[in-house]
């Protein structure tokens, strides 16, 4: 259905996280260095992994479909703003704008589906390392990996048509720098009593259940390190798990905190600004987080860095 049979709105106005002129340079050079380093980083993480068979495990192949996701994910909004702030044209079509929430939903789902099938791995890992290879199974994976895709496609599917079905009003300014569902939704002419019951039934779904097992799977885990009778197994068992509690903590931390605010009477830019943290921030240091602390990432990269010196 076409923007022109609703409501005639073919453009929306994405304002951004600041009308000032004099930042719009600053915030396209921190944005431009931010997307940059994500793609890299997390590009490097993916090739290291690919190219390194002593990686070809569970938690690798977990690792890397993270990675590549978040290049997808920061790819949906990113460049548009980058675009937008080049062009001084806040501007987006309604059709961009469905795009943009298409495939945000489903990136957005699936890094968080990702970082709960990492924590049951860590806790079959840990909790009974000797049927490890037997549970985490490469079938296994790969149809984790599968639901994952499916759940996230037909979620975001559901939640286009969903969209499709609204009317807006000519009051087209998003307080956003991309078509962020809760404010697109706050432009509705239509009742959207639907879209909100299914989008709390989506954010239980997908976000909090995911949650509840990733606290479970590290209650148990924590309970099974604290038996550990030597300090260094203990290190050692708290080390795999560190850098992955990291980048759960930035992601949720700052996605349910936008989350609860975005439905305000009163939108304001202060949810676009902490949206940055889960959709910019957190994909750009999640290579650095899980290199830094991983002795097996940093030595596949230097192998990965000497093949292409040797190249050369």
């Amino acid at each position: 259905m076409e923007a022109d049979n609703q409501s005639g709105i073919t453009n929306f106005i994405l304002l951004g996280l600041s009308e000032d002129t004099e930042l719009q340079p600053l915030l396209f050079g921190l944005f431009l260095y931010m997307y940059v380093v994500c793609v890299i980083g997390n590009a490097l993480i993916v090739l290291a992994i690919v190219s390194d068979p002593h990686l070809h495990t569970p938690m690798y192949f977990f690792l890397s479909n993270l990675s590549l996701t978040d290049i997808c994910f920061t790819t949906t909004t990113v460049p548009k703003m980058l675009a937008n702030l080049q062009t001084q044209d806040r501007s987006i079509t309604y059709n961009g704008c469905l795009t943009q929430l298409f495939f945000f939903s489903i990136f957005a789902a699936l890094d968080d589906l990702l970082l709960t099938i990492m924590a049951y791995d860590r806790f079959v890992a840990i909790c009974h390392p000797l049927h490890y290879m037997v549970i985490m199974s490469p079938r296994l994976c790969g149809l984790l990996l599968l639901c994952s895709w499916s759940i996230c496609l037909i979620y975001s599917f559901l939640q286009s048509l969903m969209v499709l079905r609204v009317s807006f009003c000519r009051d087209t300014e998003i307080p956003h720098f991309f078509c962020e569902l809760a404010q697109f939704l706050k432009l509705a002419c239509s009742d959207i009593l639907i879209n909100n019951i299914i989008q709390y039934f989506i954010t239980v779904l997908l976000g909090i259940i995911p949650l509840i097992g990733i606290l479970f799977s590290y209650t148990k885990i924590i309970s099974s390190i604290l038996g550990i009778a030597s300090a260094q197994g203990k290190y050692k068992a708290f080390s795999t798990c560190g850098s992955h509690l990291s980048v759960i903590s930035l992601f949720y931390g700052t996605g349910l905190g936008v989350y609860l605010t975005s439905g305000t009477a009163h939108p304001s830019r202060t949810g676009s600004v902490a949206s940055v943290m889960y959709t910019v921030v957190t994909p750009m240091l999640n290579p650095f987080i899980y290199s830094l602390r991983n002795r097996d990432i940093k030595g596949a990269l230097r192998r990965l860095f000497c093949r292409g010196a040797d190249v050369q």
